[in-house]
């Protein structure tokens, strides 16, 4: 046997450590990490596709620089999508994995409701709860503010936050709104039945509360100090939790787009798009962006390799509220807005649901990377648990996939099929009304929501099914004629599978039913015997 030369030993030592970089990177213990992970999961109200920078590099529009610097380090989701058009059952799949006709959420519960997400159901924080998981929530909850349906009675040791939207209550001195919200003490009789009259929306008599755990210690609330609440609360249950040691779970619902939530702008602040007050809107999208590039740099400074950072919204953006909305991006359900109404939040046109989604996790999601897999807010759920090494309750059907090969290794198969439930313009609530397959998109129903201006479409019933091809045309302006193979072939194959889950549903013993009856003494009140119910910041 010969001797081997110095070059054959380097070359084989070299040969060695790119086998072990190999498996280090990509090998079998990628996915099962020494420790538990722990999981931020960012939930942005109200968001647009186009909102994100890095989805528009064109626009160049420099307001999200933090989620753009993620999206760099980290996976963009460009075919994403929000599990309903609106806020309460679009919150209750993330948090169940599952469709509203199962989880009993179709539609957005109120200030004056008595229950919330059916008690039946079981929560992403219960499960990683019983697996040892710190558990804790900042910001918009909307799923039931009453005993049993709080919070910290689904699953979450901590919360900090307000329990509906931020134009669900008066403040002393309002957020931007179209129309315009007024401060509480304006709120007499007049003044409210005017407002119901003739606007609808913030004419609520109760003060906005912030309610930390279980108690209200503020009412009504300063929206302009709430996003340094925020940011306060979330780094340190980041430095606590890295301190003892726990794994944890901080879910982050931020309402900054939902009317948007930034300090007030000087007379003199830019504008773009020629909307006397569209600065507004970037400034919150701003304010939003610097809150998480905070939590992006408390979680990179304690436990970095450890922190699964996944960023998503609840809906698109509210049209109506004109320069007060988000950007649909090249999504522009141009087939509804010719005939009248607007095709984003609460709508199944794209720009209802498609939302801008950036996940991070530095060493184990490869860096720069997107994909275009069809995936759900409802995958959430599965995911995390799946990494957390939690299996699933086996008494329920489920929605969401596990898209840890989609994060993690970069493939790029998603849902065959995705459904997206009336969520307000047209039929009942929570009916699964709209079919994705591939690049096809099937509408059995159309219908609009307000527009800015307040034009709005009329519902239709389509027998066959509208049929779009997303990938020719994105703005879901022109459907396929329906006497071509392509059309049929397509039309047969959604069909089947819509009939099926159907009858999946029909069929599901597990399915629960929401109750959404109201009474005045349900809403949230320090005090009852102040108009607005007011009482100071505790402690």
């Amino acid at each position: 046997m010969t001797e081997a030369t110095p070059q054959l030993l380097f070359a084989a030592m070299l040969l060695f450590g790119l086998l072990l970089q190999t498996v280090s990177q990509h090998g079998p213990t990628a996915d099962k990490p020494k420790e538990k992970p722990n999981f931020i999961i960012i939930l942005a109200d109200d968001i647009g596709w186009g909102d994100l920078d890095a989805n528009q590099l064109e626009e160049r529009a420099n307001n999200t620089p933090y989620l753009n610097l993620m999206a760099l380090q980290g996976l963009r989701m460009t075919d994403f999508h929000s599990p309903a058009s609106t806020c309460s059952p679009s919150r209750a799949a993330i948090l169940t994995g599952r469709y509203g006709l199962r989880n009993g959420v179709t539609h957005n519960f109120g200030v004056n409701s008595l229950a919330g997400l059916p008690l039946s159901e079981v929560t992403l924080p219960q499960l990683l709860q019983k697996a040892g998981y710190h558990t804790a929530m900042i910001g918009k909850w909307h799923l039931g503010h009453n005993g049993l349906y709080s919070p910290t009675n689904r699953g979450f040791d901590y919360y900090l936050g307000i329990p509906f939207s931020n134009d669900m209550g008066c403040t002393d001195i309002p957020g931007y709104n179209l129309p315009q919200c007024l401060p509480c003490d304006s709120y007499g009789p007049q003044v409210i039945r005017l407002k119901r009259n003739i606007h609808g929306g913030c004419y609520s008599r109760i003060g906005l509360p912030l309610i930390e755990n279980s108690s209200i210690v503020e009412q009504p609330l300063d929206l302009w100090t709430l996003t340094e609440q925020y940011k306060s609360a979330a780094l340190r249950i980041i430095h606590n939790a890295s301190e003892q040691g726990q794994p944890y779970l901080l879910y982050i619902a931020l309402a900054h787009m939902h009317v948007p939530l930034a300090p007030p702008l000087s007379p003199d602040a830019p504008t773009t798009d020629n909307h006397p007050n569209s600065g507004v809107y970037a400034a919150s999208l701003r304010e939003l962006d610097s809150l998480v590039g905070a939590i992006k740099n408390a979680s990179d400074a304690t436990d970095r390799d450890n922190t699964l950072i996944w960023f998503t919204g609840d809906n698109g953006p509210w049209e109506q509220k004109c320069q007060y909305a988000g950007s649909v991006g090249p999504f522009r359900g141009k087939w509804q807005t010719s005939k009248g109404g607007g095709s984003a939040k609460q709508t199944t046109w794209e720009g209802g649901h498609r939302v801008p989604t950036v996940a991070y996790w530095p060493g184990r999601i490869p860096a720069n990377t997107t994909s275009s897999a069809l995936l759900s807010g409802m995958d959430i759920f599965p995911t995390v648990l799946s990494l957390a090494g939690v299996t699933l309750p086996s008494d329920r059907r489920y929605d969401g996939i596990d898209a840890t090969n989609i994060l993690l290794h970069g493939e790029q198969l998603g849902h065959e099929f995705l459904f997206h439930p009336n969520s307000g313009a047209a039929g009942r609530f929570g009916d699964l009304q709209t079919v994705r397959n591939g690049k096809h998109k099937a509408f059995y129903i159309t219908g609009a929501a307000e527009a800015c201006g307040g034009g709005t479409g009329k519902q239709q019933v389509h027998d066959p099914p509208l049929i779009f091809d997303l990938e020719r045309d994105e703005a879901e302006e022109t459907p396929l004629d329906v006497k071509t193979t392509e059309y049929q072939v397509v039309a047969e194959r959604i069909a089947r599978r819509r009939e099926k889950l159907l009858w999946d549903i029909a069929t599901d013993k597990s399915v629960s039913i929401a109750d959404y009856r109201t009474d005045k003494s349900a809403a949230p009140c320090c005090d009852l015997t102040q108009t607005v119910c007011r009482c100071p910041r505790l402690g």
